[in-house]
Protein backbone atom coordinates (compact mmCIF):
# COMPACT_ATOMS: atom_id res chain seq x y z
CA UNK A 1 0.00 0.00 0.00
CA UNK A 2 1.58 3.07 -1.06
CA UNK A 3 1.62 5.68 1.64
CA UNK A 4 -0.06 9.44 1.85
CA UNK A 5 2.20 11.44 3.22
CA UNK A 6 5.44 12.02 3.24
CA UNK A 7 7.43 10.98 6.27
CA UNK A 8 8.07 14.45 6.94
CA UNK A 9 4.87 15.58 6.94
CA UNK A 10 3.90 12.60 9.05
CA UNK A 11 6.34 13.04 11.67
CA UNK A 12 5.04 16.59 12.21
CA UNK A 13 1.66 15.71 12.02
CA UNK A 14 2.26 12.77 15.12
CA UNK A 15 4.26 15.96 16.88
CA UNK A 16 1.35 18.32 16.73
CA UNK A 17 -1.20 16.15 17.92
CA UNK A 18 0.48 16.00 21.42
CA UNK A 19 -0.94 12.28 22.03
CA UNK A 20 2.60 10.26 22.87
CA UNK A 21 2.91 9.07 26.20
CA UNK A 22 6.69 8.51 26.97
CA UNK A 23 7.16 5.07 28.02
CA UNK A 24 9.53 3.44 29.95
CA UNK A 25 11.59 0.86 28.66
CA UNK A 26 10.69 -3.24 28.80
CA UNK A 27 11.97 -4.58 32.36
CA UNK A 28 13.18 -7.88 32.09
CA UNK A 29 13.61 -9.85 35.60
CA UNK A 30 15.86 -12.53 36.07
CA UNK A 31 15.93 -15.53 33.91
CA UNK A 32 13.78 -13.82 31.40
CA UNK A 33 15.32 -14.10 28.06
CA UNK A 34 14.76 -10.08 26.38
CA UNK A 35 14.42 -12.44 23.22
CA UNK A 36 11.46 -14.48 24.07
CA UNK A 37 9.47 -10.70 24.98
CA UNK A 38 7.07 -9.96 22.70
CA UNK A 39 6.46 -6.07 21.89
CA UNK A 40 2.85 -5.35 20.92
CA UNK A 41 1.05 -2.52 19.56
CA UNK A 42 -2.84 -2.30 19.61
CA UNK A 43 -5.10 -0.55 17.07
CA UNK A 44 -8.26 0.60 18.28
CA UNK A 45 -9.68 1.81 21.40
CA UNK A 46 -13.08 1.00 21.34
CA UNK A 47 -12.59 -3.16 21.67
CA UNK A 48 -8.96 -2.73 21.69
CA UNK A 49 -8.74 -1.30 25.22
CA UNK A 50 -9.77 -4.30 26.72
CA UNK A 51 -7.23 -6.52 24.17
CA UNK A 52 -4.20 -4.13 25.30
CA UNK A 53 -4.95 -4.80 29.12
CA UNK A 54 -5.07 -8.24 28.72
CA UNK A 55 -2.32 -8.05 26.27
CA UNK A 56 -0.14 -6.25 28.82
CA UNK A 57 -1.00 -8.83 31.53
CA UNK A 58 0.91 -11.43 29.80
CA UNK A 59 3.73 -12.55 30.83
CA UNK A 60 6.68 -11.33 28.70
CA UNK A 61 4.71 -9.14 26.43
CA UNK A 62 4.86 -5.10 26.95
CA UNK A 63 2.24 -3.36 24.75
CA UNK A 64 4.33 -0.93 23.27
CA UNK A 65 2.00 1.57 21.50
CA UNK A 66 -1.57 2.29 21.94
CA UNK A 67 -3.47 3.72 18.80
CA UNK A 68 -6.77 6.01 17.72
CA UNK A 69 -7.17 8.66 15.52
CA UNK A 70 -9.51 9.82 18.01
CA UNK A 71 -7.34 11.25 20.78
CA UNK A 72 -9.80 11.22 23.26
CA UNK A 73 -10.03 7.83 23.50
CA UNK A 74 -6.69 7.10 23.19
CA UNK A 75 -5.34 9.50 25.45
CA UNK A 76 -7.65 7.66 28.73
CA UNK A 77 -6.48 3.86 27.84
CA UNK A 78 -2.93 5.32 27.88
CA UNK A 79 -3.47 6.59 31.17
CA UNK A 80 -4.85 3.89 32.71
CA UNK A 81 -2.46 1.32 31.36
CA UNK A 82 0.12 3.93 32.58
CA UNK A 83 -1.52 3.69 35.81
CA UNK A 84 -2.12 0.02 35.97
CA UNK A 85 2.16 -0.36 35.56
CA UNK A 86 1.98 -0.44 31.95
CA UNK A 87 2.77 2.23 30.49
CA UNK A 88 2.52 2.54 26.66
CA UNK A 89 2.84 5.04 23.70
CA UNK A 90 -0.19 6.81 22.47
CA UNK A 91 0.14 7.48 18.65
CA UNK A 92 -2.63 8.07 16.28
CA UNK A 93 -1.17 7.11 13.26
CA UNK A 94 -0.59 3.09 12.99
CA UNK A 95 2.21 3.62 10.51
CA UNK A 96 4.42 4.91 13.37
CA UNK A 97 3.52 1.35 15.34
CA UNK A 98 4.43 -0.12 11.35
CA UNK A 99 7.71 2.02 11.31
CA UNK A 100 9.16 0.75 14.98
CA UNK A 101 11.51 -2.83 14.28
CA UNK A 102 11.03 -3.17 17.76
CA UNK A 103 7.27 -4.38 17.84
CA UNK A 104 6.94 -7.88 16.90
CA UNK A 105 3.02 -8.07 16.64
CA UNK A 106 -0.28 -5.62 15.84
CA UNK A 107 -3.74 -6.32 17.36
CA UNK A 108 -6.31 -4.81 14.69
CA UNK A 109 -9.63 -3.70 16.74
CA UNK A 110 -10.19 -1.02 14.60
CA UNK A 111 -13.36 -0.48 12.71
CA UNK A 112 -14.09 -3.42 10.08
CA UNK A 113 -13.20 -0.95 6.76
CA UNK A 114 -9.71 -1.07 8.38
CA UNK A 115 -9.58 -4.91 9.59
CA UNK A 116 -7.71 -6.34 6.41
CA UNK A 117 -6.04 -2.79 5.05
CA UNK A 118 -4.09 -2.91 8.94
CA UNK A 119 -3.00 -6.27 8.97
CA UNK A 120 -1.56 -6.50 5.60
CA UNK A 121 0.29 -3.27 6.16
CA UNK A 122 1.40 -5.23 9.27
CA UNK A 123 2.36 -8.32 7.77
CA UNK A 124 4.64 -6.73 4.99
CA UNK A 125 6.07 -4.61 7.89
CA UNK A 126 7.01 -7.91 9.04
CA UNK A 127 4.64 -7.91 12.15
CA UNK A 128 2.43 -11.17 13.42
CA UNK A 129 -1.38 -9.76 13.51
CA UNK A 130 -4.23 -10.74 16.03
CA UNK A 131 -7.26 -9.28 14.18
CA UNK A 132 -10.63 -8.84 15.78
CA UNK A 133 -13.38 -10.26 14.02
CA UNK A 134 -14.79 -9.75 11.14
CA UNK A 135 -11.71 -10.39 9.51
CA UNK A 136 -12.81 -8.19 6.27
CA UNK A 137 -14.71 -5.85 4.94
CA UNK A 138 -15.32 -7.68 1.85
CA UNK A 139 -14.76 -11.38 0.56
CA UNK A 140 -11.54 -10.09 -1.50
CA UNK A 141 -9.72 -8.63 1.68
CA UNK A 142 -9.84 -12.03 2.97
CA UNK A 143 -8.07 -13.32 0.47
CA UNK A 144 -5.81 -10.67 0.57
CA UNK A 145 -4.99 -11.12 3.92
CA UNK A 146 -4.25 -14.91 3.74
CA UNK A 147 -2.18 -14.11 0.86
CA UNK A 148 -0.22 -11.42 2.98
CA UNK A 149 0.36 -14.51 5.73
CA UNK A 150 1.69 -16.43 3.38
CA UNK A 151 3.93 -14.02 1.83
CA UNK A 152 5.62 -12.62 4.68
CA UNK A 153 5.40 -15.67 6.92
CA UNK A 154 3.26 -14.18 9.94
CA UNK A 155 1.09 -15.39 12.64
CA UNK A 156 -2.32 -13.99 11.81
CA UNK A 157 -5.15 -14.95 14.03
CA UNK A 158 -8.70 -13.86 13.81
CA UNK A 159 -10.39 -12.88 17.32
CA UNK A 160 -13.14 -15.25 17.46
CA UNK A 161 -12.04 -16.21 21.04
CA UNK A 162 -14.13 -19.04 21.42
CA UNK A 163 -12.12 -21.76 19.11
CA UNK A 164 -9.51 -21.59 22.20
CA UNK A 165 -12.58 -22.63 24.69
CA UNK A 166 -11.66 -26.11 26.23
CA UNK A 167 -15.38 -27.38 26.42
CA UNK A 168 -16.13 -26.11 23.06
CA UNK A 169 -13.12 -27.63 21.31
CA UNK A 170 -13.80 -30.78 23.67
CA UNK A 171 -17.71 -30.22 21.50
CA UNK A 172 -16.09 -29.77 18.29
CA UNK A 173 -13.79 -32.58 18.31
CA UNK A 174 -16.64 -34.87 19.75
CA UNK A 175 -19.36 -33.61 16.97
CA UNK A 176 -16.54 -34.85 14.28
CA UNK A 177 -16.13 -38.26 15.99
CA UNK A 178 -19.71 -39.06 15.83
CA UNK A 179 -21.65 -38.26 18.95
CA UNK A 180 -24.87 -37.61 17.35
CA UNK A 181 -23.97 -39.22 14.17
CA UNK A 182 -24.69 -36.97 10.33
CA UNK A 183 -25.08 -33.71 11.45
CA UNK A 184 -27.80 -32.89 9.04
CA UNK A 185 -28.49 -28.93 10.04
CA UNK A 186 -26.59 -26.80 12.48
CA UNK A 187 -27.99 -23.09 13.44
CA UNK A 188 -26.95 -20.36 15.48
CA UNK A 189 -28.57 -17.07 16.51
CA UNK A 190 -27.79 -13.80 18.33
CA UNK A 191 -30.47 -11.25 19.85
CA UNK A 192 -29.71 -7.95 20.93
CA UNK A 193 -32.49 -4.92 22.47
CA UNK A 194 -30.45 -2.25 20.70
CA UNK A 195 -31.66 1.03 20.08
CA UNK A 196 -32.80 3.13 16.86
CA UNK A 197 -29.49 5.29 15.83
CA UNK A 198 -31.78 8.24 14.63
CA UNK A 199 -31.22 10.40 11.51
CA UNK A 200 -27.41 11.52 11.46
CA UNK A 201 -26.68 14.65 10.18
CA UNK A 202 -23.79 16.27 8.61
CA UNK A 203 -21.81 18.11 11.53
CA UNK A 204 -18.14 19.09 12.37
CA UNK A 205 -15.64 16.71 12.66
CA UNK A 206 -15.02 16.67 16.85
CA UNK A 207 -12.18 18.09 18.27
CA UNK A 208 -9.04 15.78 18.89
CA UNK A 209 -10.62 13.61 15.71
CA UNK A 210 -8.36 13.09 12.26
CA UNK A 211 -11.47 12.12 10.01
CA UNK A 212 -9.35 11.40 7.64
CA UNK A 213 -7.20 8.72 9.39
CA UNK A 214 -10.08 7.66 10.77
CA UNK A 215 -11.93 6.84 7.14
CA UNK A 216 -7.95 5.58 5.99
CA UNK A 217 -8.87 3.20 3.08
CA UNK A 218 -12.64 4.02 2.77
CA UNK A 219 -13.31 6.65 0.11
CA UNK A 220 -13.71 10.03 1.90
CA UNK A 221 -17.56 10.70 3.24
CA UNK A 222 -18.13 14.03 5.20
CA UNK A 223 -18.52 13.30 9.25
CA UNK A 224 -21.98 12.35 10.31
CA UNK A 225 -22.60 13.01 13.98
CA UNK A 226 -23.08 10.34 15.96
CA UNK A 227 -21.17 8.09 13.41
CA UNK A 228 -18.59 7.44 15.71
CA UNK A 229 -17.70 4.83 17.94
CA UNK A 230 -20.17 2.83 17.26
CA UNK A 231 -22.87 3.36 14.59
CA UNK A 232 -20.84 2.79 11.95
CA UNK A 233 -21.75 -1.02 12.05
CA UNK A 234 -24.74 -0.70 10.46
CA UNK A 235 -23.74 1.44 7.29
CA UNK A 236 -21.92 -0.85 4.39
CA UNK A 237 -19.66 1.79 3.48
CA UNK A 238 -17.39 0.83 6.99
CA UNK A 239 -19.22 -2.13 8.63
CA UNK A 240 -20.86 -5.01 7.98
CA UNK A 241 -23.67 -5.47 9.48
CA UNK A 242 -25.12 -7.77 12.72
CA UNK A 243 -23.50 -11.01 10.22
CA UNK A 244 -20.67 -9.64 10.39
CA UNK A 245 -20.92 -8.12 13.75
CA UNK A 246 -22.03 -10.88 16.25
CA UNK A 247 -23.48 -13.58 13.79
CA UNK A 248 -19.31 -14.31 12.39
CA UNK A 249 -18.96 -15.38 16.07
CA UNK A 250 -21.72 -18.28 15.69
CA UNK A 251 -21.25 -19.05 12.16
CA UNK A 252 -17.97 -19.87 12.72
CA UNK A 253 -18.59 -22.67 15.62
CA UNK A 254 -21.04 -24.00 12.87
CA UNK A 255 -18.46 -24.58 10.43
CA UNK A 256 -16.17 -25.31 12.37
CA UNK A 257 -18.34 -28.19 14.05
CA UNK A 258 -19.54 -29.33 10.43
CA UNK A 259 -16.12 -29.62 9.36
CA UNK A 260 -17.30 -27.42 5.77
CA UNK A 261 -15.46 -24.70 3.69
CA UNK A 262 -17.22 -22.89 1.32
CA UNK A 263 -21.24 -22.98 0.60
CA UNK A 264 -22.74 -24.03 -2.51
CA UNK A 265 -25.71 -21.63 -1.83
CA UNK A 266 -26.66 -19.42 0.12
CA UNK A 267 -30.34 -17.48 0.41
CA UNK A 268 -31.13 -14.65 3.14
CA UNK A 269 -34.12 -13.49 3.48
CA UNK A 270 -34.64 -10.17 6.18
CA UNK A 271 -34.77 -6.33 6.23
CA UNK A 272 -35.32 -3.06 8.50
CA UNK A 273 -38.68 -4.42 10.32
CA UNK A 274 -38.56 -2.60 13.33
CA UNK A 275 -35.90 0.50 13.22
CA UNK A 276 -37.06 3.72 11.67
CA UNK A 277 -33.79 5.17 11.28
CA UNK A 278 -30.55 5.88 8.82
CA UNK A 279 -29.58 2.10 9.25
CA UNK A 280 -28.77 0.68 6.12
CA UNK A 281 -27.88 -3.13 7.20
CA UNK A 282 -31.08 -5.00 7.99
CA UNK A 283 -32.46 -5.82 12.18
CA UNK A 284 -33.65 -9.15 11.05
CA UNK A 285 -32.46 -11.60 9.12
CA UNK A 286 -32.00 -15.51 8.46
CA UNK A 287 -29.77 -17.06 6.42
CA UNK A 288 -28.96 -20.29 5.01
CA UNK A 289 -26.17 -21.71 3.90
CA UNK A 290 -25.79 -25.35 1.86
CA UNK A 291 -23.12 -27.50 1.90
CA UNK A 292 -24.07 -30.50 -0.51
CA UNK A 293 -26.16 -32.66 1.70
CA UNK A 294 -25.47 -30.23 5.40
CA UNK A 295 -26.60 -26.76 6.09
CA UNK A 296 -26.12 -23.92 8.22
CA UNK A 297 -29.04 -21.45 9.68
CA UNK A 298 -28.16 -17.95 11.09
CA UNK A 299 -30.98 -15.96 13.12
CA UNK A 300 -30.42 -12.74 14.04
CA UNK A 301 -32.34 -9.49 15.48
CA UNK A 302 -31.19 -6.40 16.92
CA UNK A 303 -34.37 -5.33 18.07
CA UNK A 304 -35.53 -8.14 20.57
CA UNK A 305 -33.78 -9.67 23.49
CA UNK A 306 -35.37 -13.41 23.47
CA UNK A 307 -33.45 -16.06 21.59
CA UNK A 308 -33.27 -19.75 21.58
CA UNK A 309 -32.73 -22.44 24.01
CA UNK A 310 -32.83 -20.00 26.35
CA UNK A 311 -30.19 -17.81 25.58
CA UNK A 312 -29.45 -14.29 23.22
CA UNK A 313 -26.51 -16.22 21.77
CA UNK A 314 -25.48 -19.68 20.64
CA UNK A 315 -25.25 -22.67 18.37
CA UNK A 316 -26.81 -25.81 17.69
CA UNK A 317 -26.51 -28.97 15.74
CA UNK A 318 -29.12 -31.77 14.69
CA UNK A 319 -27.70 -35.18 13.77
CA UNK A 320 -29.55 -38.66 13.17
CA UNK A 321 -28.58 -39.64 16.42
CA UNK A 322 -29.57 -36.41 18.98
CA UNK A 323 -28.23 -32.92 18.81
CA UNK A 324 -25.64 -31.05 20.51
CA UNK A 325 -26.15 -27.74 21.93
CA UNK A 326 -23.31 -24.51 22.48
CA UNK A 327 -24.25 -22.32 24.73
CA UNK A 328 -22.01 -19.98 26.76
CA UNK A 329 -18.35 -21.69 27.19
CA UNK A 330 -20.12 -25.21 27.82
CA UNK A 331 -22.51 -27.72 25.78
CA UNK A 332 -25.13 -30.03 26.33
CA UNK A 333 -26.18 -33.76 24.45
CA UNK A 334 -29.25 -34.68 23.73
CA UNK A 335 -30.83 -37.74 22.48
CA UNK A 336 -33.69 -37.79 19.30
CA UNK A 337 -36.43 -37.67 21.76
CA UNK A 338 -34.75 -34.28 23.41
CA UNK A 339 -33.85 -36.35 26.64
CA UNK A 340 -30.74 -34.19 28.15
CA UNK A 341 -27.73 -37.11 28.07
CA UNK A 342 -24.39 -34.87 29.44
CA UNK A 343 -23.51 -31.20 29.74
CA UNK A 344 -20.29 -30.02 30.26
CA UNK A 345 -18.62 -26.82 30.72
CA UNK A 346 -15.31 -24.65 30.98
CA UNK A 347 -13.30 -21.54 31.26
CA UNK A 348 -13.92 -19.15 28.37
CA UNK A 349 -12.30 -15.89 28.04
CA UNK A 350 -9.52 -13.45 25.75
CA UNK A 351 -6.59 -14.92 27.73
CA UNK A 352 -7.14 -18.06 26.07
CA UNK A 353 -7.40 -17.11 22.61
CA UNK A 354 -4.28 -14.87 23.25
CA UNK A 355 -2.19 -16.92 24.66
CA UNK A 356 -2.26 -19.77 21.34
CA UNK A 357 -1.52 -16.59 19.33
CA UNK A 358 1.67 -15.75 21.49
CA UNK A 359 2.65 -19.08 21.64
CA UNK A 360 2.85 -19.70 17.95
CA UNK A 361 5.12 -16.90 17.63
CA UNK A 362 7.18 -18.07 20.53
CA UNK A 363 6.94 -21.90 20.03
CA UNK A 364 5.18 -22.20 16.38
CA UNK A 365 1.90 -23.82 17.91
CA UNK A 366 -0.93 -24.62 15.55
CA UNK A 367 -2.91 -21.05 15.35
CA UNK A 368 -6.59 -21.91 16.41
CA UNK A 369 -8.23 -19.30 14.06
CA UNK A 370 -5.52 -19.07 12.01
CA UNK A 371 -6.73 -16.66 9.08
CA UNK A 372 -7.81 -18.83 6.34
CA UNK A 373 -10.11 -20.03 8.79
CA UNK A 374 -11.37 -16.62 9.82
CA UNK A 375 -11.55 -16.03 6.32
CA UNK A 376 -13.59 -18.81 5.27
CA UNK A 377 -16.29 -17.80 8.55
CA UNK A 378 -16.11 -14.39 7.58
CA UNK A 379 -16.62 -14.96 3.80
CA UNK A 380 -19.90 -16.44 4.69
CA UNK A 381 -20.85 -13.41 7.04
CA UNK A 382 -20.21 -11.63 3.54
CA UNK A 383 -22.22 -14.01 1.30
CA UNK A 384 -25.03 -13.48 3.39
CA UNK A 385 -25.02 -9.77 3.20
CA UNK A 386 -24.55 -10.26 -0.28
CA UNK A 387 -27.32 -12.32 -0.79
CA UNK A 388 -29.33 -9.51 0.79
CA UNK A 389 -28.37 -6.23 -1.14
CA UNK A 390 -29.29 -8.38 -4.60
CA UNK A 391 -32.18 -9.82 -3.23
CA UNK A 392 -31.97 -13.80 -4.63
CA UNK A 393 -30.22 -17.05 -3.85
CA UNK A 394 -26.52 -16.91 -4.66
CA UNK A 395 -24.64 -20.04 -5.83
CA UNK A 396 -21.31 -20.37 -5.20
CA UNK A 397 -17.94 -21.92 -6.45
CA UNK A 398 -17.63 -25.06 -3.58
CA UNK A 399 -13.71 -24.87 -4.33
CA UNK A 400 -13.50 -21.01 -3.16
CA UNK A 401 -16.78 -19.47 -2.37
CA UNK A 402 -17.08 -17.57 -5.02
CA UNK A 403 -20.30 -16.40 -6.53
CA UNK A 404 -21.51 -18.28 -9.86
CA UNK A 405 -22.64 -16.17 -12.42
CA UNK A 406 -24.30 -12.86 -11.17
CA UNK A 407 -21.85 -10.26 -12.31
CA UNK A 408 -24.17 -7.97 -9.85
CA UNK A 409 -23.51 -10.02 -7.08
CA UNK A 410 -19.32 -10.04 -7.88
CA UNK A 411 -19.45 -6.64 -7.88
CA UNK A 412 -19.74 -6.43 -3.91
CA UNK A 413 -16.68 -9.14 -3.86
CA UNK A 414 -15.16 -6.07 -3.25
CA UNK A 415 -14.99 -2.58 -3.08
CA UNK A 416 -13.58 1.20 -4.16
CA UNK A 417 -10.73 2.50 -2.20
CA UNK A 418 -9.55 5.88 -1.20
CA UNK A 419 -6.47 6.74 -3.35
CA UNK A 420 -3.17 5.97 -2.57
CA UNK A 421 -4.94 3.24 0.67
CA UNK A 422 -5.64 0.64 -1.70
CA UNK A 423 -4.75 -3.04 0.03
CA UNK A 424 -1.35 -4.67 -2.00
CA UNK A 425 -0.22 -7.60 -1.29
Amino acid sequence: MQRSMSRRVFAKRCAATAAVLVSSPAIFTQGQSPNNRIMVGVLGMSRGAALAREFAAQTDVTVKYVCDPDRNRLLPVAEQLSKAGHPAIGVTDLRQILDDGEVDAVVVATPDHWHAPATILACAAGKHVYVEKPCSHNPAEGEWMVAAARKHNRVVQMGTQRRSWPALREAVQRLQEGIIGRVVVARSWYNALRGPIGRLQAAPVPEGLDWGLWQGPAPRRPYLQGIVHYNWHWFWHWGTGEIGNNGVHGIDLCRWGLGVDYPEEVTSGGAKLYFDDDQETPDSQVVTFRFGRTMINWEGRSWHGRGFEGERFGASFLGEKGSLVILGSGYKVYDRQDKLLEQKSGPGSDRLHIENFLNAIRQSAPLNAEILEGHKSTLLCHLGSIAHRVGRVLRCDPANGHILNDLEAMRLWTREYEPRWEPKV
